[in-house]
């Protein structure tokens, strides 16, 4: 597999510098992208880097993550409008666990194949480099016109929106370059990867390389993804979609890649899934000529909600969909956990009821009218029901003054009504 190839047909491909294809042709090539450890999650913002780095290992080469420990509490300036909060070592560390097992899912750490990815934080070289080794050491390599000539830099200093540029963010790509002359010196890595924001700080590194060893340094950035209409890819009404389950269910991750649209959706089959060119070609074929069944967002959903979480959470998200939009049975309904549950209900009208008054047994309509406004009235309840338009948990209420126990609760908390077609309506016992 040639990796540039594979790159450019999947639309992966911006900047890369002159020699970067010969180098990766010639030998097994080592590469690293660096993560923003802010968080204890990476979320979908990062999968681009993530797959360049899979498919980089897939050609052959050999992949590694570098968690900016040290970058990190410093903050970068390229893209920002202002400085980052800086964090404690602890909670770098803390946060490093938790990215190397998500990146564990798309990466091999642990064969012992040539080629094996490696994890490595740059606050383990940066940690005991006093100011003053550093500024002698390192700084006088690059002029500070080199580095004021960056596009990140002169944004910042002309003041879009922000208060200038500190001297903390400023010296941001020289440690930055460090890390790649670190790597290449250490571990014979000749290629840095990273989003074609990055290409200022990648290439101070293959500067700062060639003036102070003269080894043999690439660079090579990808596109920053956007959507179709303009609005910024990865961002939902709520903030970030995470790849923790803790932060996003795996019902909503599935959910937010079936509702792109078919423009993003033809786009991003090619970025975020393994798929062959072949048989995405063939799932656009299938798209244009029946739009209406989604093939493309229903295939990119499958791909990558089974690689960030499971075979398992992705049944039970297609199942969970189909609790809200299709005839699905209560025995379905009682299968979710409670954190799909709430996910797949979200934004539905919620109401409070007494434990005491449904463990003693209350009817239907004194639940659905005085204690839980479903219905206005008793009258309107009544016909609706007779209707066959009212049920609970996915059952249908066959009397309106049928009697309602906590036994029915799901979870041991909640009741569903589903009144008409649409309109849901959770119970909650407490």
């Amino acid at each position: 597999m040639n990796f540039v190839e594979e790159l450019k047909w999947r639309g992966m491909l911006h900047d890369i510098m002159p020699g970067t294809e010969e180098q990766l042709q010639k030998e097994m090539t080592t590469a690293y992208i660096g993560f923003d450890p802010t968080a204890d999650s990476l979320h979908i913002g990062h999968l681009v880097s993530i797959m360049i780095l899979r498919h980089f290992q897939r050609a052959g080469h050999k992949p590694i993550a570098l968690i900016g420990g040290a970058t990190g509490m410093i903050g970068d300036p390229s893209m920002k409008s202002q400085e980052r909060n800086l964090l404690d070592e602890t909670t770098l560390r803390h946060n490093q666990e938790c990215i190397k097992r998500q990146l564990s899912k798309f990466l091999d750490f642990e064969s012992d194949a040539p080629n094996a990815a490696e994890l490595v934080n740059n606050y383990d070289w940066m940690k005991d480099f006093s100011f003053l080794d550093f500024i002698r050491e390192i700084g006088k390599h690059i002029t500070v016109n080199y580095m004021m000539s960056k596009d990140s830099v002169k944004r910042r200093l002309a003041g879009e929106g922000t208060s200038g540029l500190s001297f903390t963010e400023f010296s941001y790509q020289l440690v930055q370059g460090y890390d790649f002359t670190f790597l290449n010196k250490t571990k014979n890595c000749k290629l840095q990867m990273g989003g074609s924001d990055q290409w200022g700080n990648i290439t101070t590194g293959t500067e700062l390389i060639r003036r102070m060893n003269g080894g043999e340094a690439y660079a090579l950035t990808c596109p920053l993804i956007t959507k179709a209409d303009g609005g910024k890819f990865g961002k939902t009404e709520s903030g970030n979609v995470w790849l923790d389950p803790n932060y996003t269910t795996p019902y909503k991750f599935y959910q937010f890649w079936l509702n792109v649209s078919d423009a993003d959706a033809e786009k991003y089959i090619k970025i975020f899934t393994d798929l062959p060119q072949e048989e995405i070609m063939a799932l656009i074929a299938e798209q244009q000529a029946a739009p209406h069944l989604r093939p493309l967002q229903k295939r990119l959903a499958k791909e990558i909600t089974v690689m960030v979480h499971s075979e398992a959470d992705y049944n039970a998200a297609v199942e969970a969909s189909g609790i809200l939009f299709g005839n699905s049975t209560s025995e379905q309904l009682h299968h979710l956990d409670e954190k799909t549950l709430l996910a797949v209900f979200e934004g539905v009208p919620q109401f409070e009821i007494s434990r005491d008054e449904l463990s003693a047994g209350i009817r239907a309509v004194e639940l659905l009218t005085e204690k839980a406004a479903v219905f206005p009235s008793k009258g309107e309840m009544r016909k609706t029901v007779q209707g066959g338009g009212v049920s609970v948990n996915k059952e249908k209420l066959t009397a309106f003054d049928a009697v309602l126990s906590a036994d029915m609760l799901l979870n041991g908390k909640y009741l569903l009504v589903q009144k008409g077609k649409k309109n849901y309506y959770l119970l909650i016992a407490k």
